[in-house]
């Protein structure tokens, strides 16, 4: 049986493919981006207790009105936003399904895209499969800073949409007020979308106010906004998350998302709207996360690596330049069977594979996974 593949470029993720080396050599995996700790016994508690109660057939489409109404009043809370739960909000299996239902959304055939390298793995192949075209921008290296001069002639009239993500995935970089100026004069008197990947919204560190789209009331009307639960509450297994939007991009949003996933598991929604009201749960995250990564550069000192800023998310990328000249996958796969640590190299981020010698670690693990790691690299003969 013949089929015409979708996406013909594609083959098996490089996540997968360190992952299963890390297995094959045993090594201690710091590239994929999930915590090797447990997740707060409260929460499995409470959603175990709507198990129990009864709470196990489906959810409303849209998901539970408590869920949206609890999150509708952090959103408020935090960034003096004010949603309708009914038709601002709607409950997704996870982050990476919410950027693909926006996209499916609103692309057409032909449409441009603009996406910033390096890039979450999953935009670009979310956005061919689509039929529509990614406009690719280098961040500057090595700050990953946005270029907006650059974004600014890259725009035409066949750009649709703005991919944004802060904290970003792979890099760390966080945007700041001025990067959303600069978006918002763009996509002024346009019909421009936006999409902002803010899955990582309170892992930022250093006392960095997180720029969200949702501060700013007429970005909020051309924007989908994609969050994750799986990030914020160390359960990235759940696969929950949600979008927001304005009422007319959300009742597009909801036709696709109705006739494919249609509902989110019922008791992991009851059990996150009681969660919600422990507001210190996630208030309290960046600075739980920021002592590791702190910790990790205080380990990884002792190393040749070279680290660069990372001021969110759980990642941090190191420049190997010190240590070889060799392409950043085949030192990844070196380190993974020779020295025993995975790491994810960043030219998987970008569409023509851009080597800058740089490879990325999740240190959003337990302390002594780090040690042992870090023990590791201090024996590896480049």
């Amino acid at each position: 049986m013949n089929i015409k593949s979708k996406l013909p470029a594609i083959g098996t993720t490089v996540f997968t493919e360190m992952s299963q080396l890390a297995v094959q050599y045993n090594a201690v995996n710091l590239g994929q981006g999930f915590p090797d700790f447990n997740m707060n016994r409260d929460l499995i508690e409470l959603v175990a207790k709507a198990m129990r109660a009864g709470m196990n057939q489906y959810a409303p489409m849209a998901g539970l009105p408590l869920l949206r109404e609890r999150i509708a009043q952090k959103v408020c809370n935090l960034y003096n936003c004010q949603l309708n739960p009914d038709t601002d909000i709607t409950i997704t299996p996870g982050g990476t399904y919410a950027i693909y239902t926006a996209l499916t959304t609103i692309l057409q055939p032909l449409d441009e895209v603009i996406v910033f390298e390096p890039a979450y793995d999953s935009y670009i192949p979310n956005i061919e499969i689509n039929a529509a075209i990614p406009v690719l921008i280098p961040l500057n290296f090595p700050d990953y800073s946005i270029p907006w001069d650059v974004v600014k002639r890259s725009t035409t009239p066949r750009t649709r949409m703005i991919m944004i993500n802060s904290p970003h995935n792979p890099t760390g970089s966080v945007l700041s007020q001025h990067d959303i100026e600069q978006l918002r004069d763009i996509v002024k008197d346009t019909n421009i979308i936006i999409l902002s990947d803010e899955v990582y919204e309170h892992i930022i560190f250093d006392g960095i106010e997180h720029q969200s789209i949702l501060r700013y009331p007429d970005l909020v009307q051309r924007s989908f906004v994609c969050f994750s639960f799986g990030k914020t509450y160390h359960s990235t297994g759940w696969k929950i998350g949600y979008c927001i939007s304005s009422p007319t991009l959300m009742q597009e949003f909801r036709k696709v998302h109705q006739y494919n996933c249609f509902s989110v598991h019922t008791p992991s929604q009851a059990g996150l709207a009681e969660y919600l009201l422990q507001a210190e749960a996630y208030l309290q995250l960046g600075s739980f996360v920021q002592k590791k990564r702190d910790y990790f550069q205080q380990l990884m000192s002792a190393t040749p690596f070279i680290p660069l800023e990372s001021s969110g998310s759980y990642f941090q990328c190191y420049s190997y330049k010190n240590i070889s000249d060799a392409p950043d996958r085949q030192l990844a796969i070196r380190l993974t069977k020779e020295a025993g640590v995975a790491t994810i190299p960043l030219s998987a981020f970008y569409k023509n594979g851009k080597d800058d010698k740089v490879i990325r670690f999740c240190f959003c693990k337990k302390e002594e996974t780090l040690e042992r790691a870090v023990e590791k690299l201090l024996k590896f003969k480049s």
